[in-house]
């Protein structure tokens, strides 16, 4: 296999810290949390004493200074263990670079030290029920007040982090004549009157992560939290195509480390199983099948890795960043379906980690754009755009 050199010995010494504490206090009780649809509130104030949430803030707002690759290592942790009911991702590097990168100074000193120690959870909220990866179709309107003030109207579906969040970002039309250039985003918080938080969504995997649907019926949004402030009134749009490229690589990551996770489990089920009085492992098709898998995973993890690398420049692409999504996707969806093949009849059963990664998979195809959209980005970029 190829050798990594994205991470240095400080990296893997973090690896290495962050895979106790999965260990400790996530590992022995992701099941149950699955079988409760949503995780402990204290399984983020534990993140947060341990310096394990927004790790990449810089210091001054209760973060380390460290570099994404800190970030790319929980994520693989997590992936790696089947864990998919932590948010820590979304919050720490969705959530939280919003706030650092286009917040005020207030806005920055009021919530980021906040969102690092784990005192508020974080969530965005895109997506509505006729808007998803469309996010120019978003119906959602804040409307300016006579006090500056804004009124927050509408319903946001399909939200990561959104029965635990006490911060959320609302994208929504300041000036919904304007189309696209009318979008703002909007700091909201819990507690706000008439922001209320739906029902957890059940869903196909992603069980323990607690989805749920969001509702804003004439919330008053103090003008101090129009993130941004004035300067970013009806430039949301802008800011969220800005950030979508990183978001996208971070599903790529899940992606890669979720299959590369499947296959481990699968090598040693197959070594293990016998039939016919021989292991599962010693049919030509079971080692023909792995090898190929495992080649186009080990191809899959050196495109992203050195997306991740343009991420640490600052010269990742958005074109670029859609091919890492929507390619890892369809390949982790791919290896799934085979490595559970390859499980037989135990494969179709929860207690498996193979088939609760198999539930989960399906998603990454959906969230973050649909890879139909991906496609689109991409032939975009070779001057193939529909006119």
């Amino acid at each position: 296999m190829i050798e990594r050199t994205l991470f240095n010995a400080e990296h893997e010494s973090f690896r290495d810290s962050f895979r106790r504490f999965v260990d400790k206090e996530i590992a022995p009780y992701h099941e149950a949390w699955e079988e409760q649809g949503y995780v402990d509130r204290a399984v983020w104030n534990k993140a947060g004493e341990n310096g394990f949430l927004c790790a990449t803030l810089p210091e001054e707002f209760g973060g380390s200074g460290a570099d994404k690759l800190y970030s790319v290592i929980q994520m693989e942790e997590l992936a790696r263990g089947g864990f998919s009911g932590i948010g820590y991702g979304l919050h720490s590097e969705i959530v939280a670079p919003y706030i650092l990168h286009y917040g005020t100074v207030e806005q920055k000193q009021k919530y980021l030290p906040k969102l690092a120690s784990g005192e508020m959870i974080g969530a965005i909220a895109m997506s509505e029920p006729a808007a998803g990866s469309d996010l120019q179709g978003v119906r959602s309107t804040a409307i300016q007040q006579a006090d500056g003030s804004y009124l927050l109207n509408g319903s946001k579906t399909f939200i990561t982090n959104g029965w635990h969040a006490d911060l959320v970002i609302v994208v929504a039309k300041t000036d919904p004549s304007a189309g696209a250039k009318g979008t703002s985003l909007l700091l909201v918080e819990r507690g706000m009157k008439g922001f209320e938080h739906g029902k957890r969504l059940k869903k196909l995997g992603l069980k323990a992560q607690d989805t749920a649907e969001l509702f804003f019926d004439n919330v008053r949004v103090p003008a101090e939290n129009l993130l941004g402030g004035e300067a970013l009134r009806n430039k949301g749009f802008i800011c969220l195509m800005e950030q979508l490229p990183w978001e996208r690589i971070q599903i790529a990551v899940t992606a890669v480390a979720s299959s590369q996770a499947a296959i481990d489990w699968t090598v040693q089920y197959t070594k293990d199983r016998k039939v016919f009085g021989q292991p599962v492992a010693s049919y030509q098709n079971t080692r023909y099948t792995l090898a190929e898998l495992q080649t186009e995973v080990q191809i899959a993890r050196v495109f992203v890795d050195k997306c991740l690398e343009l991420v640490c420049q600052d010269r990742l692409d958005t074109a670029t960043a859609s091919m890492a999504k929507y390619w890892t996707t369809d390949l982790q969806c791919k290896v799934m379906d085979e490595c559970v093949q390859l499980h037989g009849g135990y494969g179709y059963m929860w207690e498996y980690p193979i088939t609760r990664a198999y539930a989960d998979a399906r998603v990454q195809r959906i969230y973050g754009g649909t890879n139909e959209i991906m496609k689109e980005v991409i032939t975009r970029a070779m001057g193939l755009g529909a006119k």
